[in-house]
């Protein structure tokens, strides 16, 4: 009978919730590119390089890593809504502290402080997406919920070097301070539309513990995937720029824009991938598996010095439609994967494996970037992503077999 409740939902109730979640994934994912897309102007201002900036990024993802896997705990106690609030003033605090940074430690401060406000937002997201839509638009609602996050990638550059050189670096992280600050605003008047029910967990006799779930193979095995996944995103995200200058001598706008665009057909990417999860719910393991593949495959043809600028820069781009497409589907994989009643916990622990792979692929790629080793930068990326692929295919074994 629940189920069918839900599912008479009306349409503009989900699209609500859809769109308020997603706003908020959006500016989770616009929060990521605020550090790496001033990495040029740190490199002038503070003569750092580029394994102290890939350190930078590791700051951010440790304490976002760390504070994602008990966020979900406090989420399944307390409910989604009040820790959003609190994630979204956090990150508004942290790019005032940017904004007025004199060395390296403030910045190091920073990047703490953002990655503490980062830290909840996919516990938070999925449970109320899990709570509040219907489950025959849950596909829907995940491609949603990827294409606002990659749309908040592809903002930001746009947003920070467009202030940043009307203004300064100063005033765009002033601004990007304020943008946290009206969601904030908006949200808490939209409130009643993120009320979720929290789960309140007591350990009965002959019951299991609340980190029962960690016994289960499957969630570590997904846990897995998005660190081999998310550490070839990062090498995009915090050097493609700077791989592009080195490898074809394009301008710095011109390859912001190509990091925007790759956002973009990430985006664009999702919005295909959710009809796609919507098609294909039981086979949302092999979709992932093929889309990272053909990503692999471009991210490879891109380091290997064989295309000029320009085909570099289309191909780049199209290496975010095929990882986009496989968005919606690897969200319904790990949805398989979530015991009932722990969607918290569980989502809290398996998107942390995403900041691990952020936080650890700046370290070992920057320390090729300082070498030179440009294409081979892209190439390992693409090696990581190929990984990938093996363990998503692992994940639906392990989820179909129980």
């Amino acid at each position: 009978m629940t189920t069918l409740a839900q599912t008479a939902t009306p349409w503009r109730d989900d699209a609500s919730v859809i769109g308020l979640v997603g706003l908020a994934h959006a500016s989770s994912h616009f929060s990521h590119l605020l550090l790496p897309l001033m990495f040029p102007v740190f490199i002038k201002t503070f003569g750092l390089s580029y394994s102290e900036l890939g350190f930078l990024m590791s700051v951010f993802f440790v304490v976002s890593g760390m504070g994602q896997a008990s966020a979900g705990f406090v989420v399944d106690r307390f409910g989604a809504r009040p820790v959003m609030f609190a994630s979204l003033l956090m990150l508004a605090l942290a790019c005032m502290v940017a904004s007025v940074a004199q060395s390296y430690a403030g910045l190091m401060v920073a990047a703490a402080m953002l990655g503490l406000g980062n830290c909840s937002f996919h516990p938070v997201d999925f449970t109320i997406l899990n709570q509040k839509v219907s489950p025959p638009r849950l596909g829907y609602a995940f491609s949603a919920h990827g294409l606002t996050g990659n749309l908040g990638w592809a903002v930001a550059p746009v947003f920070m070097v467009g202030l940043s050189t009307l203004l300064d670096w100063r005033a765009a992280y002033v601004g990007a301070g304020l943008v946290f600050l009206g969601i904030f605003l908006l949200l808490v008047w939209q409130r009643d539309a993120l009320q979720t029910q929290a789960t309140h967990h007591k350990q009965e006799a002959g019951g299991e513990h609340t980190l029962a779930f960690l016994k289960i193979p499957v969630v570590w095995w997904c846990f897995g995937f998005f660190l081999l996944s998310t550490m070839t995103l990062a090498v995009v995200q915090s050097f493609a720029v700077s791989i592009l200058q080195a490898m074809h001598n394009v301008t710095f706008e011109a390859a912001t824009m190509t990091l925007t665009a790759y956002m973009l057909s990430a985006a664009l990417g999702m919005l295909v991938g959710g009809f796609v999860a919507a098609r294909w719910p039981r086979q949302s393991d092999k979709v992932v598996a093929s889309c990272m593949t053909v990503a692999a495959l471009f991210m490879a043809l891109c380091g290997s010095g064989w295309l000029d600028a320009n085909a570099t820069m289309v191909i780049l781009a199209a290496t975010g439609l095929a990882i986009g497409i496989g968005g919606p589907s690897r969200d319904m994989m790990i949805k398989k994967a979530t015991p009932k009643g722990a969607t918290g916990r569980v989502y809290g622990m398996v998107y942390s494996g995403l900041d691990v792979g952020f936080a650890i692929s700046p370290l070992i790629f920057g320390v090729f970037m300082d070498h030179g080793w440009y294409g081979a930068t892209l190439l390992g990326a693409a090696l990581v992503l190929l990984m990938s692929v093996g363990v998503a295919l692992g994940v639906g074994r392990r989820t179909v077999h129980g």
